[in-house]
């Protein structure tokens, strides 16, 4: 299994009090270093404006990769740029646009890519909560243009509505987008009734909901969706601020649950796509929480 990651998703700096920092990423690091010294570490590589622009409009792309700020310079009141925030931006798509290549190279079945910022709120035209460029649409839109794919499920499991992810594929029926998330909650986006064209498929869960609750909307609603969308590739936005000890939201779930869903995630990529998943890195702001939700997906994803 590969790793995909790059030292400049630790220069990008977010300003001491933010919940987005880099020390979320370091955590991530040291702890799959040593649970797994034995994982194939790869340098992220950089997109390509190409690449980048198969999502997002040309004005993004120059606000984030252009402005070369000297202090931190906000976006918007949660979203800040800073002097190495483009080159954080550009490996962390690009690293799951490599992982895409190497799934479907042969070259590994599965991968994750442990950098930061995160992606799923991005938007074609607004960098947002935390998110910069959408890494995940980045790397399914290459899927698709480069590998030719005709079925990519995005399957989000963060605590907050990929916003993004969904405004990117919301009339693109070569991919499938299913979410659980809870609601209300930041940004405020994701209920049942927003169904694209008939593929995307959300299930919002209230503040307090647990284990029990989060694997029902998957067991019974979203894991079917994907399964019946016989996906050639499942991309994964991995967020793990919906468990109980997570700061910034009200779900109950435990590592576990997010191993559960794991568990279930390989099971349809080995049915339906050879094994082939990639999964990214989003949230997740209590560290030692993080770094134990990460481990145990990664655990999952091994085997």
């Amino acid at each position: 299994m590969q790793i995909y990651t790059h030292a400049a998703c630790l220069a990008h700096d977010t300003g001491p009090d933010h919940p987005e920092r880099p020390a979320r990423l370091r955590a991530v690091l040291h702890a799959l270093e040593a649970a797994h010294p034995d994982l194939d570490w790869q340098q992220a590589p950089p997109a390509s404006r190409g690449q980048l622009l198969r999502v997002h409009d040309a004005h993004l792309l120059d606000a984030v990769l252009e402005t070369a700020p000297r202090e931190l310079q906000p976006l918007d009141p949660d979203t800040l740029l800073s002097p190495q925030s483009a080159e954080a931006a550009l490996r962390a798509a690009g690293a799951g646009v490599a992982a895409v290549d190497a799934v479907m190279s042969g070259r590994t079945r599965r991968a994750f890519c442990a950098v930061r910022p995160p992606g799923h709120h991005a938007t074609p035209a607004a960098a947002m909560g935390f998110c910069l460029f959408n890494n995940v649409a980045v790397a399914a839109r290459h899927a698709i243009d480069r590998h030719g794919l005709e079925r990519v499920a995005i399957v989000d499991f963060d605590v907050h509505h990929g916003n993004g992810t969904q405004a990117v594929f919301e009339l693109e029926p070569r991919v499938l987008y299913a979410s659980s998330h809870q609601w209300p909650l930041y940004p405020e986006s994701g209920a049942r009734n927003e169904t694209g064209c008939g593929n995307i498929f959300n299930a919002p869960l209230p503040k307090g909901s647990d284990g029990v609750d989060f694997r029902t909307v998957w067991r019974e609603e979203l894991l079917p969706a994907v399964n019946a969308f016989k996906p050639q590739l499942l991309l994964v936005s991995a967020g793990f601020d919906g468990h109980r000890r997570d700061p910034l939201a009200g779900l109950l779930l435990d590592t576990e649950d997010f191993a559960w869903l794991t568990r279930e995630l390989v099971i349809i990529a080995d049915r339906h796509a050879d094994g082939r998943l990639v999964s990214t890195l989003e949230g997740g702001y209590d560290l030692a929480t993080l770094a134990e939700c990460v481990v145990a997906h990664i655990d999952t994803l091994r085997f």
